[in-house]
């Protein structure tokens, strides 16, 4: 599978989602984009899946036509995300084009 990892997405991530081809919107130039277009580029490259913090983005987007799963990180804060791996890879590896997840992950008090 295809995944972008958008700009407040936890790097350290990549490393539990072994067999996957990652790609980084900061390091492609994508950083700067609106979700519209952040998720029209990623589609026209193929990418399956975009992993986000951003959770407007499913009410900004009709899905419903999209050939991208959205999963968005309800936190990005690594230091809680690191003891939530297993949600998030499992979110990954159910998505299907056009599909939305929400992965909680809960804040430090």
């Amino acid at each position: 599978m295809k995944i972008l990892f958008d700009n407040g997405t936890p790097k350290p991530i990549a490393r539990s989602l072994p067999g996957h081809e990652i790609a980084f919107a900061r390091k492609i130039g994508w950083h700067e984009l609106i979700n519209g277009e952040l998720i029209r580029r990623a589609e026209n490259a193929g990418y399956d899946v975009l992993l986000s913090d951003d959770k407007n983005i499913r009410y900004q987007q009709d899905l419903s036509s999209r050939k991208i799963a959205l999963v968005i990180l309800s936190n990005q804060q690594w230091p809680v995300v690191k003891h939530h791996l297993d949600k998030i890879v499992a979110a990954v590896n159910a998505a299907t084009a056009g599909s939305f997840a929400e992965v909680d992950i809960p804040f430090l008090d």
